[in-house]
């Protein structure tokens, strides 16, 4: 099976890189393939994939608020030249989206069938993205995501290895709450639904839910360090981009075609097994 992968040198990426070692590969990214040029659909149209990962996006919260036609360059109308060509060539579409494209009121889990309602630009452009996907390419899936992290590239699991050597003391958000997701677990379900027939949307990822502090504090407990880690709210963060405070993703229609993804405290101690040193993130 030919699969075109963008974003391929992303934490994802190289997952996905990994899951799919058996299959023929496409692999695209900055700076040859670059989603804010039009070359990009016939890069794709040019390479006759059987399949798309679009996993390739803007993904900075906070800088998608200070260049949001940026944003809405890669992750809306990029998306839009992607479906073109995935339809032109008859390919199956997977489009990687976020628990960003909901605003957190909520207090139960949101469920695909939720409506979207972005809080900053980042999940609107992503949201746009969503759209122009499954308005473009008739054979397309759809899989929201959350809170990745990775062996490829900075994320908050590394940061917080790196910090936690370095600092007497960690201050970290405690009133946002989602699901942590482990990008090589990703990658092993995004195989899977490549090769089905599954369309529309679908969310996916580890399964529970925690919140930043909670997250750190299972991080630094694995490396077997005392430091404090104290809550502090999302205001006191000063973050640019409003994040929603609640965006735990229920993966209902994953439960359907395969069996759902371990538990966030289980995919975290597998990946600090193996995790670079600290002083490399």
């Amino acid at each position: 099976m030919r699969i075109l992968i963008t974003g391929a040198q992303g934490q994802l990426g190289h997952a996905l890189q990994q899951a799919l070692s058996g299959e023929d590969l496409v692999l695209k990214d900055l700076p040859a393939f670059d989603l804010t040029r039009p070359d990009s659909e016939a890069q794709i149209v040019a390479a006759r994939p059987s399949a798309i990962l679009h996993v390739g996006a803007y993904t900075n919260v906070d800088g998608a608020e200070r260049e949001p036609d940026r944003a809405m360059l890669v992750n809306a109308q990029g998306t839009t030249m992607v479906a073109r060509a995935a339809a032109t060539v008859n390919a199956r579409l997977i489009y990687l989206s976020t628990d960003y494209v909901f605003d957190g009121t909520k207090s139960t889990p949101y469920r695909e069938e939720d409506m979207p309602h972005p809080i900053n630009v980042y999940g609107q452009s992503k949201r746009e993205g969503e759209i122009a996907a499954l308005a473009g390419c008739p054979n397309t899936l759809v899989v929201r995501t959350a809170w990745l992290y990775g062996y490829a590239g900075n994320n908050f699991v590394k940061t917080i290895m790196r910090l936690a050597t370095e600092k007497p003391f960690l201050d970290v958000v405690g009133d946002q709450r989602g699901c942590p997701t482990n990008a090589d677990d990703l990658a092993l379900v995004l195989k899977d639904l490549v090769k089905t027939d599954l369309r529309g949307i679908c969310h996916v990822t580890n399964t529970g839910d925690c919140t930043w502090h909670e997250f750190a504090e299972a991080i630094v407990n694995r490396m077997d360090l005392s430091i404090p880690v104290r809550p502090i709210t999302t205001a006191q963060a000063g973050r640019l981009a409003r994040r929603p405070a609640y965006s735990v993703l229920a993966p209902g229609r994953l439960a359907a075609v395969r069996a759902l993804l371990p538990h966030w405290q289980d995919a975290l101690a597998r990946f600090m097994k193996e995790a670079p040193h600290p002083a490399s993130c």
